[in-house]
């Protein structure tokens, strides 16, 4: 398995998996997408492969942005579409730290269940889930105690607002794993690494 950044469509060729990384401008780098065809590409691969969003990754996968304090780019825009969800950029930046585990999860992403998982927290916004999507994961907040339903997944598209969701050695192993079977591999010996 290896990991590439792109930058054009070309580059695409036939992944196993999508990851839409987190960004600190989250409207503009989908409007960068859909204007290079990287969003269509995304949007039709995700009917067959797993596609997992990243904080402002996962925020471009909703139906819609929206900046009413012109915190970003200002307006609203439309999301990609690929989960039934909005999000609305706040003032005020959420940083902390998190812990927690996935949800019960179906589909592509059942191996994840119940999965550890820690990370941090660094967004502006909120998103309120719609339809048929459900939340990824359940957090706590390491600072304030609080406990939270965080992101959310449907069919083969699953996002979180927690960075550093795959660096548990569980987490790792069990998206190993997913990819595996999904190209017919035999995962039974296969590994994680724990990258914290």
């Amino acid at each position: 398995l290896g990991v590439r950044y792109l930058r054009t469509v070309r580059e695409l060729g036939a992944p196993d998996l999508v990851i839409l990384p987190g960004t600190k401008n989250t409207m503009e780098d989908l409007l960068w997408l859909r204007q290079n065809g990287l969003e269509a590409a995304v949007k039709k691969l995700a009917v067959h492969i797993p596609v997992w969003g990243i904080c402002g990754g996962y925020q471009m996968m909703g139906e819609t942005l929206s900046d009413p304090h012109g915190v970003e780019a200002g307006g609203t825009i439309k999301g990609m579409g690929l989960l039934p969800m909005d999000t609305v950029f706040a003032r005020k930046k959420t940083r902390t730290r998190v812990e927690g585990s996935f949800s019960q999860l179906t589909g592509a992403f059942a191996k994840l269940s119940d999965t550890a998982l820690e990370g941090y927290e660094i967004h502006m916004g909120e998103t309120a889930l719609k339809g048929d999507a459900k939340p990824s994961t359940n957090i706590q907040d390491s600072v304030t105690g609080e406990r939270k339903a965080d992101g959310a997944y449907l069919d083969n598209v699953c996002g979180t607002y927690v960075h550093g969701v795959f660096d548990k050695e569980a987490v790792a192993e069990a998206v190993v794993q997913i990819i595996g079977e999904k190209k017919g591999l035999d995962v039974s010996g296969m590994t994680g690494m724990d990258f914290q």
